[in-house]
């Protein structure tokens, strides 16, 4: 077989040994890829699936320049990696996406920059430098609003909802600058589009997705949105407008918000595979984390066909590990565990994909005998029928 893009046999360096990684070396190998992972930590969740792993730091510039030396193309797994590290591996190979979309999705300011600059609606923001420009962010924004970290910030970390005066006053020594004020927004449901991209410019997407969240952490996807077709396609058409303007060759989340007028505000955008996208793992014929290998390097994107309605639960910490048991003697559930030894509050240890007949996601959470075993932790908004997704490109 041959065909235009990366070779068989090529070597992917993946920077970042976690979960996406460990999925996107299962990919890469059915692709006939072989991966190489970099990971900081020892004992990364991806040593399990890459044929290489290298434990060193992503600003260590011999450990670099040995990585790139040893692939033929890199991608990262997720955004908290040395800028420079990148443009370093840069110049010795191929990195997707580039490490100019990585700089303006690490940074809240270059991305909400970026986004306005290419008209791309998103929530009213200021950047906020250091303790002067606190009470100008009030004066602007209004009560209540969000102070969120520039950098470095998941699951809801690094973010302070600031209720009024008295909360501002109170926070104000302990804050690390710089920061970003974001108006607050009423907002009916979040939702998200997977969209892919290739260096020819090939383009692709996943259904619109909905998600729930708890204490800052996905909890729930549904796929697709219970969302009506026109605000599905302006999410489909958001996504792959940001994925063009931003030059992506790779994966890229991006995290939309439905205001309560029914209009769309981007949130934020993630170039690599997301955990809202888990659930193509189950629902598609090509899921995204293949669809992101195939961009990397250079494949066609076909059509990712997705053939059935699906419902992820994440598995967080000891509480969604308790539902293993229970889920591996059901039938109808597909459990993916991500192979981390140290199950911490919090911690992201797997997820559950459950699958329906396109346009027929059950009435009321749980009614399925399929998600009996969530149902005593799941405690979840119902998903109520209603008007089913299917995206028209």
């Amino acid at each position: 077989m041959s065909h235009s893009g990366l070779p068989l046999g090529s070597t992917i360096g993946i920077i970042g040994g976690g979960q996406l990684g460990r999925m996107s070396a299962v990919a890469a190998a059915r692709l006939g890829y072989h991966v190489h992972i970099l990971s900081a930590e020892p004992n990364p969740p991806a040593q399990d699936t890459a044929r290489q792993v290298t434990i060193g730091a992503y600003d260590d510039e011999a450990v670099l320049r040995r990585f790139a030396e040893s692939v033929d193309v890199i991608t990262f797994e997720f955004e908290n990696i040395s800028a420079q590290g990148l443009d370093l591996l840069a110049s010795l190979c191929p990195v997707h996406p580039a490490g100019a979309v990585l700089a303006i999705s690490q940074d809240r300011i270059l991305e909400k920059s970026f986004l306005g600059e290419n008209e791309i609606p998103v929530a009213p923001w200021v950047s906020v430098a250091g303790p002067a420009q606190l009470a100008d962010a009030a004066e602007t924004l209004g009560f209540p609003f969000l102070l969120k970290t520039t950098r470095f910030g998941y699951d809801g970390k690094g973010q302070f909802r600031i209720q009024d005066a008295a909360t501002l006053q109170a926070l104000t020594r302990d804050l690390p600058y710089p920061l970003i004020a974001e108006g607050f927004v009423d907002f009916d449901r979040e939702l998200s589009v997977m969209v892919a991209r290739n260096a020819r410019g090939d383009i692709q997407n996943f259904a619109v997705t909905e998600n729930q969240h708890r204490d800052g952490i996905l909890d729930v996807s549904l796929a697709p949105a219970r969302v009506p077709v026109a605000l599905a396609c302006e999410a489909v058409s958001l996504a792959r407008d940001i994925a063009c303007r931003i030059g992506l060759v790779g994966i890229m989340g991006v995290e939309m918000f439905v205001a309560a007028d029914g209009s769309l505000l981007v949130n934020e955008i993630a170039p690599r595979p997301h955990n809202s996208g888990h659930w193509t793992m189950d629902a598609c014929l090509i899921d995204q984390f293949e669809m992101h290998i195939r961009a990397v390097a250079n494949l066609p994107l076909p059509d990712p066909c997705r053939h059935s309605d699906a419902v992820m639960k994440n598995l967080i910490g000891p509480e969604g590990m308790a539902l293993c048991e229970n889920t591996l003697a059901g039938s109808g559930l597909a459990l993916h565990l991500y192979g981390k030894s140290d199950c911490r509050p919090g911690r992201k240890m797997g997820h559950i994909n459950a699958l329906f007949p396109l346009g027929a996601l059950p009435g009321p959470y749980g009614i399925d005998a399929r998600f009996e075993p969530l149902r005593a932790t799941a405690d979840i908004v119902e998903v109520a029928s209603s008007e089913r997704v299917e995206i028209v490109e």
